[in-house]
C-alpha cells in the first residue's frame, strides 16, 4: 500500500536471550528488592514483567527440582501460571504463593478445567467456598459453568445450570431479563456437544430461541463445529452462509473449523472459496487456517488465491526468541501458549510473552517518554500484532496516534487493508467523521479494495454517532470503497443506512431511501421492516406503521410474531387498542401466538379502553393455563434477525440429528 509505506530500512536480524535457571532467579529478586518497580514508565515496567514473565517460563520448564522464586506481583503471578508447561506446574506456582488473588484462582481453575483435571478443580473451588484465599471472591454460578464445560464435568454443568435458571436474577449483567445469559445457554449446548448428546444441544438451541435470549455469534460457532464433527459439513456450510442475512458476523473461529474439515476431506476447492470469503471479511487466520492453507499450497491447489496464501501465511522471519542459550530479545505476534513449547535436547525455546492489552493500558496517554521506550523494544510490527495493538486501545486519539507512528518505524513493516479497516472501525466509532474520510480518500487514490464489513461498521457507528449525512456519503462511495456489491451485500448496506436514519431522528429521510431501495429491486426483510416499524411506533406515527405494513405484504412478505408484537404494541400504547384485536386475529389465524407480554398488554389496554368484551374474547383464545401455553419471547429482533431465520437454522440443525 503506497500511500502508507515508510522509508524502507533493512530489518535488524532478530536475536535471542540467554535465561538459565540461575538468571531467571536474578531478574525475579532484582525486580522484587525494587523499591520502585515502575521507574522509567508504563512501557518500561511492562517490558520489565515480559522479560521476569518469560524467565519464569523458562524456570518452571527447566529440569531444576528447587521451588521456582516467588513472582514479584500478582500481574506478573497470574501470567506465569497461564503460561505453565503442565497443570501440575501451576498448581505448584499456585501452592506456593501465600494469598492468591481472584484472577490467580481463575486463571488455575481454567487450566485445570481445560486440562479436565476435575477432582483437582472441584478442591480449588471448595475451598475457595470454605474461605481458604482471603483475597479472593469466590468464583460466580457462570463462571463455574464455564469451568465444568470446559472440563466436560456434565453433571456438574448442568446443577449449576439448574441453579442459574432457577435464580431471579439468572443474568448478573442484565436485571431486565428474566432467562440466563445467551453465553450460559452456549455453554451448555457446547457441552451437550461435546458428550454426544445431539437431541439435547438442539433442545437447548431451541429452548435459548423460545426463551429470548438471542443467539450470538458463538452460539452458531457451536452448532458448526458440533456438525461438523459430527460429519454434517455440508449443513455446517449452509448455517455458515445464512449468518450475514441474520447481521452475524463470520468469526475466526468459524473459518478455522470449516477449513480443517475441507483441507481434511480434501476440498481445496471449496477451502479457496472460503479464503476469498476470508480475505472479503478482513479476517486474519488463526493456526488451523494457516495449517489449512499450506496443505492447499502444498497440493498444488492455489490457482487464483496465490496472493492471499501468501499474504496469509506466518511471517518467516519472525523466529523463537526466548532460550536458554542464545543471545538477545526480539518479538512476535502471537500470544504465548503451550503449543510455542520448543525443547530440543537440553535447550528450551519459547514465543516470547506478549500481552497486546497490557501494552495498550501502557500508552494510553501516547506520552513521548512512553514511546521512546517502545521504539527502544525493536519490536517487529506485523500487521496481526498492529491489528491485535489497535484493538487493545480504548482512546480512538491514542490509536490513531499508534497507527501514524507505526506506519514510519524500522523495518518492512506496511499498512494494509486490514489495519487500515481496523483504525477506520475505530475512528467511527468514536465519530471522527473526517479522519475516515482521510483514510478513506487515501485507500481510493490506491485502487485498494476494503472489506466489506468495513462499509456496514461505519455506516452503523456513524449512526450510534448521530452523524446521518456522514453514514449517506459512505453508502454513496461503497463501490468504490469495496469493490462491486452483490444483491444480498446491498440489501444488508440499505438496511445499516436506514437504521442509521431512524438513529438520527431522519425518519422521512428513511421512507424515501427505502422507495429508492425498492425501486432499485431490493426488497427489504422482514427485521429490517420491523425496525422501522419500532421506530414510527416510538414516535408515535402509526399511519406511518400501517403504510410499512402495507409495503410488507407488497413485497410478499409474512409478517412474524415479533412483527405483531411491535403492531399490537404500537396500537397499545397509543391508546388505540380497539384496533389490535384485528391484528391480534390475523396473527393468530396465521398460525402465530403472541408473548405471554403481548397478550397481557393487550387485555390489559382493552379493559382500560372499555373494550371489555374484546378483552374476554382475546382472555378466552388461550384458555385458563395461557401463560404456560404462550411462549415467553417472540423470537427474532428489529433490524437484525426474523422468526424465519431461527427457523431455518434450526431446521437444518435439527434434521442432521433426527
Amino acid at each position: 500500500m503506497r500511500c502508507f509505506r515508510h522509508l524502507w530500512s533493512s530489518c535488524q536480524p532478530i536475536q535471542t536471550i540467554t535465561l538459565t535457571s540461575s538468571s531467571a532467579a536474578i531478574l525475579l529478586r532484582s525486580f522484587s528488592s525494587s523499591d520502585e518497580p515502575s521507574e522509567g514508565g508504563r512501557v518500561a515496567l511492562y517490558f520489565r514483567r515480559a522479560r521476569l514473565i518469560d524467565a519464569l517460563r523458562l524456570r518452571l520448564r527447566s529440569a531444576d527440582p528447587s521451588p521456582p522464586p516467588l513472582p514479584p506481583d500478582p500481574f506478573i503471578a497470574v501470567q506465569a501460571l497461564r503460561s505453565a508447561p503442565s497443570p501440575d506446574s501451576a498448581l505448584s506456582l499456585f501452592r506456593s504463593i501465600p494469598s492468591p488473588s481472584t484472577p490467580l484462582l481463575h486463571a488455575l481453575a481454567k487450566r485445570l478445567a481445560l486440562a479436565r483435571r476435575l477432582p483437582d478443580l472441584h478442591s480449588l473451588l471448595d475451598a475457595a467456598d470454605a474461605g481458604s484465599y482471603p483475597s479472593s471472591i469466590p468464583p460466580s454460578p457462570f463462571d463455574r459453568l464455564r469451568w465444568f464445560a470446559a472440563a466436560g464435568d456434565l453433571p456438574s454443568a448442568l446443577k449449576i445450570w439448574s441453579s442459574i435458571r432457577s435464580s431471579s436474577d439468572p443474568n448478573r449483567h442484565s436485571r431486565r431479563r428474566s432467562h440466563p445469559s445467551t453465553e450460559s445457554f452456549n455453554l451448555v449446548m457446547s457441552l451437550h456437544a461435546d458428550a454426544g448428546a445431539h437431541s439435547a444441544a438442539v433442545a437447548t438451541f431451541s429452548q435459548m430461541i423460545h426463551e429470548g435470549a438471542n443467539p450470538n455469534t458463538r452460539t452458531y460457532t457451536v452448532i458448526i463445529h458440533h456438525l461438523v464433527r459430527s460429519g454434517h459439513l455440508d449443513a455446517a456450510t449452509e448455517i455458515f452462509h445464512l449468518l450475514p442475512s441474520m447481521r452475524t458476523p463470520h468469526t475466526s473461529k468459524q473459518y478455522e473449523v470449516l477449513a480443517e474439515a475441507y483441507s481434511s476431506a480434501g476440498l481445496f476447492d471449496e477451502l479457496g472459496r472460503l479464503v476469498k470469503e476470508m480475505n472479503s471479511d478482513g479476517i486474519l487466520p488463526g493456526p488451523s487456517m494457516r495449517a489449512a492453507m499450506a496443505k492447499m499450497q502444498a497440493a498444488g491447489h492455489t490457482v487464483g488465491i496465490e496472493e492471499f496464501v501468501q499474504e496469509l501465511l506466518p511471517n518467516d522471519r519472525i523466529a523463537y526468541i526466548v532460550s536458554d542459550s542464545g543471545d538477545e530479545e526480539g518479538c512476535e505476534e502471537e500470544d504465548s501458549r503451550d503449543k510455542d513449547d520448543d525443547i530440543e535436547g537440553d535447550r528450551i525455546r519459547l514465543k516470547p510473552w506478549l500481552e497486546p492489552t497490557a501494552l495498550a493500558r501502557a500508552l494510553v496517554d501516547w506520552d513521548p517518554n512512553e514511546v521512546a521506550e517502545l521504539e527502544a523494544a525493536r519490536l517487529v510490527w506485523t500487521p496481526r500484532l498492529v491489528c491485535k495493538l489497535l484493538r487493545a486501545f480504548k482512546r480512538a486519539e491514542t490509536a490513531w496516534a499508534f497507527f501514524c507512528w507505526v506506519a514510519h518505524q524500522p523495518g518492512d513493516f506496511v499498512h494494509d487493508r486490514r489495519t487500515v479497516s481496523r483504525m477506520i472501525s475505530i475512528l467511527a466509532r468514536q465519530g471522527h467523521v473526517e479522519l475516515v474520510d482521510r483514510l478513506l480518500s487515501k485507500v481510493r487514490s490506491e485502487g485498494i479494495s476494503l472489506p466489506f464489513a468495513t462499509v456496514r461498521l461505519v455506516i452503523d457507528f456513524n449512526g450510534l454517532s448521530k452523524k446521518a449525512t456522514a453514514a449517506l456519503e459512505i453508502f454513496r462511495e461503497a463501490d468504490s470503497i469495496c469493490g462491486s456489491l452483490s444483491g444480498s451485500q446491498r440489501l444488508l448496506l440499505y438496511s445499516s443506512l436506514l437504521r442509521a436514519m431512524v438513529k438520527c431522528k431522519r425518519g422521512s429521510d428513511a421512507l424515501e431511501l427505502l422507495d429508492e431501495m425498492m425501486l432499485e429491486g431490493v426488497l427489504p426483510d422482514i427485521q429490517t421492516f420491523s425496525g422501522l416499524m419500532q421506530h414510527f411506533a416510538g414516535a408515535g406515527d402509526l399511519r406511518s406503521v400501517h403504510k410499512l405494513l402495507g409495503m410488507v405484504r407488497e413485497c410478499g412478505l409474512a409478517p412474524d410474531a415479533y412483527m405483531y408484537k411491535i403492531l399490537i404494541q404500537a396500537h397499545c400504547k397509543q391508546e388505540r387498542a380497539a384496533l389490535a384485536p384485528r391484528l391480534f386475529d390475523e396473527m393468530t389465524s396465521s398460525g402465530l401466538a403472541p408473548d405471554r407480554a403481548t397478550k397481557a398488554l393487550l387485555v390489559k389496554s382493552l379493559w382500560n379502553e372499555g373494550k371489555l368484551r374484546e378483552a374476554a374474547l382475546v382472555e378466552e383464545r388461550f384458555g385458563d393455563e395461557a401463560d404456560t401455553r404462550l411462549p415467553v419471547a417472540s423470537p427474532g429482533h428489529e433490524w437484525t434477525v426474523s422468526a424465519v431465520d431461527f427457523r431455518r437454522v434450526y431446521d437444518i440443525y435439527s434434521a442432521c440429528f433426527a
